[in-house]
């Protein structure tokens, strides 16, 4: 079975998608966006022990790996392995004692969070079950959630054999159309656009958007695209220019009814060096919602 690297889940959440529904925040991201406002996602911990000493709860601690492999000559004789220390050290979570506080983040050189677990689609199908019947779906989300392509299909096919919706939430970097086994058990994608000129997104987010932009087309034309989201920050893209691209093109596809999300920059959970980020004033948000609202786009929210 496939494994994923687990950064929390959300029993039940009212803003990840339609209704009530259970989110799960996979590790790693290959955007690196200013504004983002989950930066513990992004990057994957490489067990350097640095946030040991600031876990006050003792949910991390710094253990030695263990080689369970086996033999060829155990293996033939059916015994299991016996632990043999490698000399490796890796940072070991505990989540029953771990209180949330973020020491382990905001201390990590290397802007990474060992605050992950390392779970099969079924493990986390487990705690989602226990959610049942108080939700109605369960959306993936991340960091970047299709950087775990295998273990989101196994996931997403265990939900709907639970009666369940399936959204993912996504940055739009991984070309949907390819993918057909996927797309067969996802409802919908929650896509993010974080500006529309390439020049703009290298500025925002270190890549360039061509597969955002083709994915928003292709997710508008498929009616799979459930909504798509812009963080308004004035000063780092035209954000004019974006809604009003995207506002255009989902008109022209007759694709009315997707939500769009204008979210205003906000500093709170940002880092340290992008707190000084103006968030954008009312009346700019107001004009942008006009703005898709004058397209026709039915479903225009301003948070």
């Amino acid at each position: 079975m496939a494994k994923a690297t687990v950064n929390k889940i959300i029993s039940f959440s009212c803003v990840d998608g339609p209704g009530n529904r259970s989110a799960v925040f996979l590790q790693g991201c290959g955007f690196d966006c200013r504004y983002c406002h989950n930066p513990e996602t992004i990057h994957a911990c490489i067990h350097c022990g640095e946030c040991v000493k600031y876990c006050k709860p003792g949910a991390l601690t710094l253990v030695e790996e263990c080689d369970q492999t086996q033999t060829d000559a155990e293996t033939d004789i059916g015994h299991k392995a016996a632990d043999r220390g490698t000399g490796r050290k890796r940072v070991h979570y505990d989540i029953a004692k771990c209180v949330f506080c973020d020491e382990c983040f905001r201390h990590c050189p290397h802007g990474a969070s060992a605050r992950t677990r390392e779970l099969t689609a079924e493990q986390v199908m487990q705690e989602v079950r226990r959610n049942l019947p108080f939700i109605r779906g369960i959306t993936v989300s991340g960091g970047e959630c299709t950087l775990w392509r295998d273990f989101l299909l196994e996931l997403l096919s265990l939900a709907k054999a639970e009666g369940l919706g399936t959204l993912l939430d996504s940055n739009g970097s991984y070309e949907f159309s390819k993918d057909s086994k996927l797309m067969s058990v996802t409802d919908g994608v929650m896509l993010d656009v974080k500006a529309w000129s390439r020049e703009d997104h290298l500025r925002v987010t270190g890549r360039d958007n061509a597969c955002v932009l083709w994915n928003l087309e292709w997710l508008a034309r498929e009616r799979k695209l459930t909504e798509v989201r812009t963080v308004v920050v004035p000063e780092l893209f035209d954000c004019r220019q974006t809604v009003r691209e995207v506002s255009a093109l989902l008109a022209k596809l007759g694709c009315l009814d997707a939500r769009y999300k204008i979210i205003r920059y906000r500093p709170m959970g940002v880092r340290e060096q992008y707190k000084s980020l103006t968030p954008p004033m009312e009346d700019l948000l107001q004009e942008l919602a006009g703005i898709a609202a004058g397209y026709g786009l039915r479903d225009v929210i301003v948070i």
